[in-house]
């Protein structure tokens, strides 16, 4: 039986221009769009929810559609600056360093989901404050739409043929034009499958089902530890970042599970603690 490395194309990799059209001189690439759908879909449903005030504590929503309005700016800022300070410093510092200008080129390795999660819980922390909104609340709001922008992002990386998975050679194995001739893992959509359709599906029916949000900071938990255990068991699949290569071993430790791991902690925290707060106020 051939080894994966000796495979050439099982399933020929959809060729699709990375630039969705352009416009004059301005090219409009798909990985933006994914921002602008993830962000525009997100914003959508976040509205639902705060406007079915049955699904709060008390029956009163904690946040108006007005100042969800004026939050999608400050989460937008959020995701971007520390998505792109976040793959900066976890996976790209030593080239930045020797080039600064390497930090605004942004084809250049892209964005952190985890430095991004960063950026949006400090905007979060701040907008709460300064609009008096509980600040669990709203990070439960913005977790529970979270999985929109991750399923269009990982469509995206998809499209561009970066990200791609390991040497395989399963049926719906992909040869990615960056990859070299040989049929990988299409581990883009691993992630959005399970970090976007799965994680979405399981928080929603948390929320309409279990009335979640009425115990805040459970379903924040939920996301957290369900997208850590989602990206652990993707990064098996997934090739690490050239410049970092596996920190443990031989296909083993990733720069992905060591950033992930701790957020499982972090999740059961959150629900154990959301779960101990509701029994407080019995």
């Amino acid at each position: 039986m051939p080894i994966a490395a000796d495979l050439l194309a099982i399933m020929p990799f959809p060729d699709i221009d990375p630039i969705a059209f352009s416009i004059g001189p301005l090219a409009i690439h798909w990985y933006g769009l994914a921002y602008v759908a993830g962000i525009l879909l997100g914003w959508a449903y976040a509205r639902r929810l705060a406007a079915n005030e049955s699904l709060w504590p008390g029956n009163v929503s904690p946040i108006s559609r007005t100042q969800l309005d004026d939050f999608i700016v400050w989460a937008a800022l959020g995701v971007v600056l520390g998505g792109r300070l976040g793959y900066i410093f976890f996976y790209d510092l030593p080239a930045v360093l020797r080039s600064p200008i390497r930090a605004l080129e942004i084809w250049n390795g892209g964005m952190s989901f985890h430095g991004g999660l960063t950026g949006t819980t400090i905007a979060m922390i701040l907008f709460a404050r300064r609009n008096a909104i509980p600040i669990w609340s709203l990070f439960d709001i913005v977790a529970t739409v979270v999985p929109f922008g991750l399923f269009f992002g990982r469509i995206a990386n998809f499209i561009n043929g970066e990200l791609w998975g390991r040497l395989t050679d399963v049926p719906w194995a992909v040869v990615f034009p960056t990859g070299g001739p040989f049929a990988r893992h299409p581990s883009q959509l691993y992630e959005a499958g399970l970090e976007g359709i799965v994680l979405l599906l399981v928080l929603a029916a948390l929320v309409y089902g279990m009335r979640a949000l009425k115990s805040p900071g459970f379903i924040t938990g939920v996301f957290v530890c369900g997208y850590a255990l989602s990206r652990i068991f993707v990064e098996f699949f997934r090739e690490p970042d050239a410049q970092l290569g596996y920190l443990l071993g031989t296909n083993w430790l990733t720069m992905g599970m060591v950033l992930s791991s701790p957020m499982i902690l972090l999740g059961l925290w959150a629900m154990l603690r959301a779960r101990r707060q509701a029994a407080l106020q019995l």
